[in-house]
């Protein structure tokens, strides 16, 4: 980074992260993996045996950081602080990611009807071998669905490539009764946790 013209990778293909960025004024360019994350045995999102969610998710988005820095040597691009997120569901102790299909995302939505659950958004952070994490844990309330609703939703398309098979910036907001946490933690990228991350790395924010 310079004094005049300070920026960051974002190594997501997020339009939501990178909306929410954008709103706080962070300069960025994209550092996208080819093949996408789940394909690249480097940033493989498949659980581990026995592993939690937190864990996991703090692993993934390391990873994703981890292997993004590797990239710009690789590509010879400009070094600077690159930033990675993972979000997944807490559900009673189990990850649950995106939906594989919209049978998958039909049978998550069953899942969260009527109940809490948490979301967990891990960010991570690398630059010059140093390597820092923030985890930010949101509770979120569903009142109970109906069976048509769901439906409606799923044939949508909006949850297809959404953590928990819900965004919460678009119509699902309709089917959550109380949030606790991070608003833009739940959407894909914790601000406050962010900013104070930036700052560590000497990001003006």
């Amino acid at each position: 980074m310079t004094a005049l013209e300070p920026r960051i990778y974002l190594a997501s293909q997020s339009p939501r992260r990178r909306e929410l960025l954008a709103q706080i004024g962070v300069r960025f360019d994209l550092l996208l993996f080819r093949g996408g994350s789940r394909e690249d045995a480097a940033t493989c999102e498949d659980p581990l045996p026995g592993e939690a969610p937190d864990v996991y998710a703090l692993r993934v988005a390391t990873a994703k950081a981890q292997h993004g820095s590797a990239l710009l040597q690789a590509r010879r691009l400009q070094i600077r602080p690159v930033l990675a997120a993972d979000t997944t569901l807490d559900v009673a102790g189990e990850i649950i990611g995106k939906p594989v299909d919209d049978a998958d995302a039909t049978a998550i939505l069953g899942r969260l009807s009527g109940r809490a659950h948490r979301v967990l958004t891990a960010i991570a952070m690398v630059h010059n071998g140093r390597i820092e994490q923030r985890l930010s844990v949101s509770e979120v309330r569903f009142r109970t669905l109906h069976a048509a609703e769901i439906q409606r939703y799923v044939a949508s398309g909006e949850p297809r490539d959404k953590a928990g098979a819900y965004g919460i910036q678009g119509f699902a907001a309709m089917f959550i009764e109380e949030i606790r946490g991070s608003h833009s933690g739940i959407v894909g990228l914790p601000l406050c946790e962010t900013a104070l991350l930036l700052r560590e790395f000497g990001y003006p924010v």
